[in-house]
């Protein structure tokens, strides 16, 4: 109770307390401890429990200290291996926060401020800019702060991807659908399902698309290509664009009535040319 452990080797058959009764109070007290348990059997129920509890691995008696070393020296490996997994998580989340956007211009301080107030609305927001301003990196601070900040952010370039293959990053396939579906696929709204998905380059959608999209954004569900099943999902959308969508819906190239179901917020990121004063930060 008073003390913390990298590891603890317990017997699994001890007088007052079993082994599988000390490993379940280890595992509510420090998760991260690794248990290792020791049997007399080579097979027991009691060691198939262990696992399932939580222990790392058991050892039957006899045994040898050379495969004692052994397993202690892997368990410690992965124990490590995992501390330093949840720290580089921490750090993500810490990098693409909102602390993690750099700029102390007016222009980058009415950005921030953009941030926090739809952070935690489930509002659509379309993202403008030149390309290299940072568009991407808005988009993860908004969806890390949030509360879907625990599910996942899925980024697509919509414009790198050929028409053909689009539709089925986006909505998915099912198998048999087309040439090369050798097995059912999930799409980027499936993928982002509880999350965010974020739609970089969305101009150049094709109207086939576009079309499509729309009726996701109305309808908050998918059909795969080929399916003939729609699936519900639960996704933010954030989209993005380098273009001015007004003008291509001028000229024809862009839906209006998706452009609104996007643009609800827009948020425009300034190019550096615009905050001069922040290059001495970002460096």
């Amino acid at each position: 109770r008073d003390h913390t452990y990298d590891l603890v080797i317990s017997d699994i058959k001890m007088p007052r307390m079993t082994g599988l009764e000390l490993l379940t109070h280890i595992k509510e007290r420090t998760p991260e401890t690794v248990v290792l348990m020791v049997t007399a059997f080579s097979s027991t129920d009691e060691a198939v429990d262990a696992m399932k509890q939580g222990a790392y691995d058991y050892i039957t008696k006899p045994f040898k200290n050379e495969e004692i070393r052994l397993i202690v020296k892997n368990a410690l490996e992965r124990r490590e291996l995992r501390q330093e997994n949840l720290a580089l998580k921490e750090e993500l989340g810490k990098r693409f926060s909102f602390e993690g956007l750099v700029g102390k211009s007016k222009a980058m301080q009415d950005v921030f401020t953009m941030v926090k107030k739809v952070a935690a609305s489930p509002v659509k927001i379309l993202v403008t800019g030149e390309s290299g301003t940072g568009k991407e990196l808005v988009a993860k601070a908004i969806h890390y702060n949030s509360d879907r900040k625990n599910g996942p952010f899925v980024p697509i370039n919509c414009g790198a991807i050929p028409e053909n293959l689009l539709e089925s990053e986006l909505f998915g396939h099912v198998k048999g659908s087309f040439t090369g579906a050798f097995s059912d696929k999930q799409g980027l709204f499936q993928l982002a399902d509880k999350g965010t998905a974020f739609l970089d380059e969305i101009g150049e959608l094709t109207p086939i698309i576009q079309t499509k999209l729309l009726r996701v954004l109305q309808e908050r569900e998918v059909k795969p290509v080929g399916g003939i099943k729609v699936q519900s999902v639960a996704v933010r959308i954030i989209a993005a664009t380098n273009k001015i969508l007004e003008e291509e819906i001028m000229a024809g190239r862009f839906r209006e009535d998706l452009f609104y179901r996007l643009a609800v917020v827009p948020l425009r990121v300034p190019p550096l040319r615009e905050r001069k004063g922040d290059v001495p930060l970002l460096v």
